[in-house]
């Protein structure tokens, strides 16, 4: 079997999230499958690496930490928008370009997760013709929500029942990425449209990619807000549980 390829970011803060995703990733894999798992190094501590390269069991799982200013390629600008995400929101772009040219599937996950269900299954997924496999934002939905959305979706072209995925889990093929120049196209829709970005990389992702992604089960990126029996994965979109209270519930 060929290591499952996953890629994360994250920084000394939240390197604990990261240590807790991946070990909940292990203690649900398929048993003798291997993953690699390609860390986005916002400029780790030297020691919170160690502890993470501890953290993690050695016969599943190979760490390779990528910093952040080697990860975008030479040529591009980041967009300036006028959000408060910091510009590492955008380096999951740009995962197919520094991982193996071999790879033929990545899954990117935001650090703030935890797994349920073995993710050989997830990579199984059968893309057909799409760059990408999401999951429908469980909040907005749609394009034209009414806070959140494509705030322009009509001058663009698009009907407002449109499809709106949450960019926290992509499962990438990487390859037509590559070809398709999802990264720029990306970008350049960002820098095209800044007043109506709201979350910047949704914004440009779920425009470059409308009606040309693949839809997986809710269950694959559910929200801890919302309640739903036995979700493939858990995704804390709001207070980490790294905290003392979750939501204002005492522990």
């Amino acid at each position: 079997m060929k290591p499952l390829t996953i890629v994360a970011a994250t920084d000394s803060h939240y390197a604990i999230l990261l240590a807790a995703l991946i070990k909940s990733i292990e203690e649900t894999i398929k048993s003798g499958q291997k993953i690699n798992v390609y860390v986005i190094d916002d400029h780790i501590k030297r020691s919170v690496k160690s502890k993470l390269e501890q953290s993690v069991n050695k016969e599943i799982t190979t760490l390779f930490f990528k910093p952040t200013d080697e990860i975008i390629p030479k040529g591009i600008n980041l967009p300036l928008d006028k959000s408060s995400y910091p510009l590492t929101i955008y380096l999951r772009l740009f995962i197919p370009h520094f991982i193996p040219e071999d790879v033929e599937k990545v899954l990117y996950l935001d650090v703030d997760m935890i797994v349920r269900k073995d993710l050989t299954t997830l990579f199984e997924t059968n893309l057909g013709e799409n760059v990408v496999a999401a999951v429908q934002d469980h909040r907005l939905k749609t394009f034209d929500n009414h806070w959140g959305g494509i705030k322009n979706y009509k001058e663009l072209g698009f009907a407002g029942d449109t499809h709106y995925f949450n960019s926290g889990l992509l499962l990438m093929d990487a390859k037509k990425w590559r070809e398709q120049k999802i990264a720029e196209k990306t970008i350049e829709c960002i820098n095209t449209n800044q007043k109506f970005v709201n979350y910047p990389d949704q914004y440009g992702l779920n425009v470059v990619l409308a009606n040309r992604w693949f839809e997986l089960d809710a269950r694959w990126n559910h929200f801890a807000c919302f309640e739903l029996k036995e979700p493939y994965l858990i995704h804390f979109i709001g207070r980490k549980p790294i905290y003392q209270t979750y939501d204002n519930q005492p522990e």
